[in-house]
This record gives structure tokens, sequence and C-alpha cells, in this order.
């Protein structure tokens, strides 16, 4: 593990921060700098005025970006895109909502995400905005969060480390979670695509350190809590205001032009925003209606009635207070900030007139009605994290419910599909497309969206009263007494499942049960079944082995093998099944016939087959050991970069070491050089004192003390703030004169005690011969001003 560090600085403020942290660690600290790689057991720290950001293993300097910064956003940015669910997210104290919308990004793509306890907290803002946008997972005093993240370090493996120990049945595991979900929850998530389930259901194994998914299983059967949680993690809402800019800007100079110019003055344009969120969309889709009104200026007025839905009501509810986080301006910009929306509290709220043009609900796409008589319909993003027979419901469903020549909006990475008879393309690259006028479209709309559902347990739980109807029945008698016997399999060879009799093929073996094919079958089948089942594995589809014979009962059993690689459906996908096809007996004659030759040619045909195989596999490991060969050479280049690099790091840390000794001796010498010139200047007992070139005190001796109210805390003030006890009313005016002509001035000045001082004010000059300041010396006089008025009264 490596961790980043990232704080807010003032643009010129020198950190001293690596030093500190230096101090207090065994690991390495290192200041970022352009292209560092990322070492484990090392610390890097942002430097001033700089933006961090990750690629490919290493980070990245650039300049900050102009307006608000938000450096924590962008770096958990590209954590999160180049990372995924390998990236771990901690927010500290911290003012704004820096850091929220890149830890949603984080969370989104299965990472980890932590913030401080705000109770602990100085500053509460920043942790305080991730937990209120529920994008947390841990949330814990600062001397706890090490402990929690170490603890979370070993799910952090490659996949199949965290795999874990083979499942017996993940899949009869996942049915039944979604399944328990559906009852809990009332929505059907089985449609979902399965490495979106995945991977919501792995970050989960992983915050509770469940091994597999059967202990998940177990654990999500007796949580109710769980499922609810499960639910939020599923409910993905990574969204932003004018997410992907270009779509927005053609909705507004192109899409809602065309819209005004169909239409008759005065016209109520009605639009969905399915899969709103947190409602940044909709407020965008608001937003970009009034802008194209007044760009446009169409005859009369139109106006805009938008309807955004979601199934998650936390979200809604969010949506519906139209309150948002600081860090948002970067996408807003300056301009609609100052239209749109209102400052309240270190927070954005969307202007009343916008929200009065949205109604928020909660709402199942799949299982609720849709709204209808449409303009516009934007659904980004939701489509694909849903399977294609979900897909293929929901396209004839959005073309029934937008008016003629509506508008569809749909996601950089959705398209139309096999349904672009329904729908034209108007910006084919941006997604925007227009509904057609398709004669097919109302024979192929189906509400509500019924789907076969892959969250069935097992046949016996869902189809009861099936089992007992004519057709079931039929079914099974054809298939136990004319259909061919045939067994499933998996990968390893166990039988899974039997159909027919298959009795004069396979046979239990003596001993423990093992219900495997290989152990089972009879003799002069296993020869040929290996080398069948080994060539499917390999990539032929359908494995055909003709005339094989077996001892049945003690007679003669002739019949023909099959094996076929499954590839669909999904839920039997890499299994394999054995099909055995009954052959005629051939005739006595023709058996008698049939001698050594028919053995011979039986066995050259085998013979043929086991070469082509072991040919296959030959190609297969050349194949692998070109591979190993080619990984083992970047290996090796790798290694050699990363001693280069270490040798670098080793010579670059010497010459560190050597730098800060040698500072370290200056700062010695420097040390006492300001001894000696502090001892120097006690010891003249003359009052001086320093002042800048904005006449700004900048240092004084103890004995000035008693010619200025001088206090530690002085120094940088004016000096014309600070009370003196001179009659000396022009001595600024001396000063600035001095430092203009750099001539000196000497005066004879009195005190209000009655004593005498002679003020000499001189430039301060720089060993580099610049001018930078002013110092004014105060030589005590008193003794000599009395001889002098005593000689003064003995001469007269």
């Amino acid at each position: 593990m490596a961790l980043v560090i990232v704080q807010h600085l003032a643009p010129d403020y020198a950190s001293i921060l690596p030093e500190l942290l230096a101090s207090h660690t065994r690991l390495a600290v290192h200041e970022a700098s352009h292209g560092t790689p990322i070492l484990p057991d090392c610390i890097y720290v942002i430097p001033p005025n700089k933006t961090l950001s990750y690629e490919r293993g290493c980070l990245y300097l650039s300049p900050p970006a102009a307006g608000q910064r938000l450096p924590i956003d962008h770096l958990f940015h590209t954590l999160a895109h180049g990372l995924g669910k390998r990236s771990i997210a901690v927010i500290l104290s911290g003012m704004g909502a820096d850091g929220m919308l890149g830890m949603q990004e984080i969370k989104a793509c299965g990472g980890m995400t932590f913030v401080q306890d705000p109770k602990t907290a100085r500053a509460d803002n920043m942790p305080r905005s991730a937990i209120d946008r529920g994008v947390v997972d841990f949330v814990a005093a600062p001397e706890r969060l090490p402990l929690l993240v170490a603890e979370q370090c070993p799910s952090w493996q490659s996949d199949s480390q965290a795999a874990g120990p083979a499942q017996s049945d993940p899949q009869q595991a996942m049915r039944e979670i979604i399944s328990m979900l559906q009852q809990h929850t009332g929505n059907d998530f089985s449609h979902y695509k399965p490495n979106t389930l995945n991977r919501r259901i792995e970050r989960r194994m992983a915050l509770l350190q469940l091994e597999n998914l059967q202990a998940y299983a177990a654990h999500f059967r007796a949580n109710l809590q769980e499922r609810d949680l499960l639910l939020k993690e599923l409910l993905i809402g990574v969204t932003r205001f004018f997410r992907d800019t270009a779509v927005w800007e053609y909705l507004r100079d192109v899409a809602m032009p065309a819209l005004f110019a169909l239409y008759p003055a005065g016209k109520a344009l009605r639009a969905w925003v399915p899969a709103c969120s947190s409602g940044e969309e909709a407020y965008s889709l608001a937003i970009l209606f009034r802008e194209s009104l007044l760009l446009h200026q169409p005859a009369g007025q139109f106006s805009l009635q938008i309807y955004a839905t979601d199934l998650d009501d936390d979200a809604i509810q969010l949506a519906r207070r139209g309150v948002y986080p600081c860090s948002m301006a970067a996408d807003v910009g300056a301009a609609r900030l100052e239209r749109y929306f209102v400052a309240e509290d270190n927070h954005l709220r969307v202007s009343k007139d916008i929200r009065d043009m949205i109604v928020f609900a909660t709402q199942n796409i799949i299982s609720d009605p849709p709204f209808t008589r449409l303009d516009i319909l934007s659904c980004r993003n939701l489509m694909i994290y849903l399977d294609t027979v979900l897909q293929e419901k929901l396209l004839p469903l959005f073309h029934y419910a937008l008016c003629r020549r509506g508008i569809l909006v749909l996601g950089s990475a959705e398209t139309t599909g096999r349904f672009s008879n329904l729908f034209l393309p108007l910006d084919k690259k941006n997604r925007i497309f227009i509904r057609s006028d398709s004669a097919s479209s109302s024979r192929t709309l189906e509400f509500p969206l019924r789907t076969q559902s892959r969250s069935l347990l097992t046949i016996e739980e869902t189809m009861p009263d099936y089992r007992k109807s004519l057709e079931y029945q039929t079914d099974q008698l054809i298939q136990q007494n004319y259909a061919p016997a045939a067994v499933l399999i998996n990968s390893d060879g166990d039988i899974l499942y039997i159909s027919g009799r298959v009795g004069k093929y396979l046979e239990p073996a003596a001993g423990k049960v093992n219900v495997n094919i290989h152990a089972m079958a009879r003799a002069g089948l296993g020869s040929a079944l290996n080398t069948a089942i080994l060539q499917a594995q390999s990539g032929v589809e359908l494995v055909q082995v003709n005339d094989l014979q077996v001892d049945g009962f003690g007679t003669p059993h002739h019949f023909h093998l099959t094996v076929q690689l499954i590839r669909q459906p999904e839920g039997l996908q890499g299994r394999l099944l054995v099909v055995f096809t009954e052959a005629p007996q051939p005739k006595a004659r023709a058996r008698r016939r049939a001698s050594v030759s028919e053995r011979e040619l039986m066995l050259e045909q085998e013979l043929e087959q086991n070469r082509k195989l072991l040919r296959s596999i030959q190609e297969d490991m050349q194949i692998a050991l070109e591979e190993v060969k080619s990984g083992n050479e970047e290996l090796q280049a790798t290694n050699e970069e990363l001693t280069t690099s270490r040798e670098e790091l080793q010579s670059l840390n010497e010459e560190l070491q050597t730098i800060n000794a040698e500072l370290q001796a200056k700062l010695d010498d420097l040390t006492w050089e300001r001894n000696d010139m502090n001892n120097l200047l006690n010891s003249t007992e003359i009052a001086t004192v320093f002042l800048d070139g904005e006449m700004r005190l900048r240092r004084f001796t103890s004995h000035a003390t008693a010619l200025f109210k001088f206090i530690p805390g002085d120094i940088g003030r004016p000096l014309s703030d600070i009370r003196s006890e001179l009659e000396y009313p022009r001595l600024l005016d001396d000063a600035a004169k001095v430092l203009q002509t750099l001539v000196f001035a000497e005066k004879r000045v009195h005190s209000r005690s009655g004593r005498w001082y002679r003020v000499r004010i001189m430039p301060y000059r720089r060993l580099d011969n610049v001018i930078d300041g002013i110092v004014i010396t105060f030589i005590d006089t008193t003794e000599i001003a009395s001889l002098e008025a005593r000689l003064q009264q003995h001469l007269e």
C-alpha cells in the first residue's frame, strides 16, 4: 500500500509536511513530482500550487485550474478510473466539500471510502459533506482510521486471489441473494448485468470480510439490514451537473429550437428524466431550457414541465431539496451560479423558479406506469447496467412515451440497438435521437415489462402448478421414454443432472461414492469420452463420435456419443452436455464380417482423434510458453527499470543527506553569528531599530524599549502605530527621505523624561548592495549635554 496526501495549501506556502511526517513514521516520505512512480510503503505529499493526478502507476503534477480549486476531487477522480476497486479514499478535517464528488466516483467503482468523525474534526465541512451525500463506508475518529484501513487491505488483491477457495455453486447463491432482495424490497435485480451485480456484492463482501458468495448469502439471509445496504449499493448514483457538455450544447442550440418551431406558441412541453439520482441532470435540463428560450426567443412563451424519477427514495429527497455542495460550482460555471443558484450556509441551492419546473417522484421504471405525451426523454447511463433482455423492453417503452418527433437522449455508451427503426439519430455522436413513426412500434411494446427472472431459486419453488399440468407430464413421459439419455457435467466431469436412462453407459464405481463421469464410464467408453470432452473444452462446440460399443449387463450395446460445450443460457455457460444416442445393432452376418479389420479401423480413428487433440494441446502449450517468455522478458525489463530507479533514488537520497548536512552546518554558523550580533548590539547599550522599506518594524534591541513601547508581537507593524517617548515628530519623514536619497541623517533630540539622544538614520544595505530598509540608532548623550550646559555656565 502507498499513501498520497493532499492538503489545501496557499499557492506561495512552503510546506514542511514531508519533514514532519518523516520524523513520525518509518515509511519513506516524498514530495510528489511529475511522473513519480508509486512504490509500496511510501508516502507522497502534494507540493503547493499544484494539482495531483494518477495514471498507470505514476503521479503527475499540473497547474491548478482557474476558479475554484478542488485538488482532492481531482485526485480521487483519477484514482477511481485508474485503480477502480483497489482505490481507498480518506477525508479528514477541512472546510468546504472538496473530495465528496471524487469519493462518490471511487465508491461507484468499488473502492473503499473512509471519513473522520465530524465530532472530532476541527473543521467538519468536508467529512459532513461526504456523509450527507451517502458515499461513506466507515466513519471513525482519526486514531481509529488507520486500523480500519489496514483491516480492509487484504480485500484488495488480484481477482484470482480474491476469489478464494472454489465454491460448489456460486450461481445458486447469487440467485438466492437476488430472490431475497426482491422479496424484501419489491425490486427485481435479476436483469442487472452480472458484472455490475458481482462488483457491488464483492464490495459488500470485502467490507464484511467474507470469503465467498455462499458465506455472504448466509449473512444476507440472517440480516435484514444487509438487504437495505445492498440495495443502496446497487442504486448507483454517479451524476453531476451538465455531464458531457457537448450533449447539453446540442440540446440547447439545435434540439430545443426544433421543438419551438414544431409547436404553436404557448405550448407546455413535457420531459421525463428516469433514474435521476440526486437531481443534477433534471436541474441541468431545466436551466438549459431557460437558456434556450433566452438565446432563441421563440414567438410566444413556452414552458417545460419535467418529471424526474428514481428508485432510490433517499436520492429523491435530496433532489427535492435542491441543495448541493459548493464543489459543484466548477461544473456549473460562474454565470449560471449567479443566475440560477442561491448561497446558503456553505452550500448552493437551486433557485425556486427552477425547482418549480420539476416534479420529483419515486418510481420503478420496470414495473410502474411510464409518463406519456413527452417531448423530451433523457435516460442517460441507466441501460449500461441492465442486460440485453431488459434494454429491449425499455426502448419500445420510450417510443410509446414520446410524442411524435419527441427527443430521446441516451448515455455515451448506450445505443438503440435493434430498435433503430423506432428512433432516428439527430446527433449520433452524442446519442441524441428523434422518435420515428414506426408502424411496428405498437406491436413491439409490452407493458408492464414482463421478463423471465433469473432470481428463481429452484424449479420446484417456482413451478408447482406446472409440474401437475398435462403439458409437463407429457413432456416428462416423452423425455423418459423416447429422448436420448444425457448428462450435464461441469468442467471437472462432475455430474450435475441426468436425463433419461444412462445405466447402459454409466455405472457407479465400487468404494466411496463418486459421481464423476470419468469414474462411472463403462468399459469401452472411457477413452472416447475423455477425448471428446477435451476437444469440446479446447473450443470445438460440438464433438461427435460414432459407432461406439459398451458391454451393458453382459450384452454388447452400440451407440453414438455427442459432447457439446454450452454457451447459452448464461446460467449453464461453461458446462458440458453429454448425449448417448442408441445405434442400430449390426446383423449377425455383418457382425461376423466385422472382425479384426473393423477393430483396427476403429482404433485408427481413435488414434487420429488423439493425435489431433495432442497437436491442439501442443499448440496451446506453445502459445502459453511464448506468453510466459514474453511476460518474463517484461518482468526482467521492469526489474531492471526498478533497479535503476532504486539506484537513482538512493543517489538522490545521498545527495539530499549531503545537502541537509551542509544546510545544518550553515544553520549552526548562522546561529553563532546571530548570537554574536545580539551580544554586540547589547554590549554597546545603543538603542537600535530596524525598519523595512514600508517603515514596518523588522527588529529592535532591548535598549530600544525605553524609547518605544515595543513588544515581540510588534514585529511587522508600522512604526507609526507604536507610541514613542521621543520629542521627534518628523522621525518617519526623515527616515523616508534617507531611504529616497540614501544620505544618512543625524539629529539631536530629547525624550519626555528629559534625556538627550543623538539619532542617526542610515539606509539598510544588504551584502549584495541592495537597499532593503532603514537602521535607526539612538545614542544617549544626556551626560554630555549636562557637561556642555555646566561648561556654558562656567564660561558665562
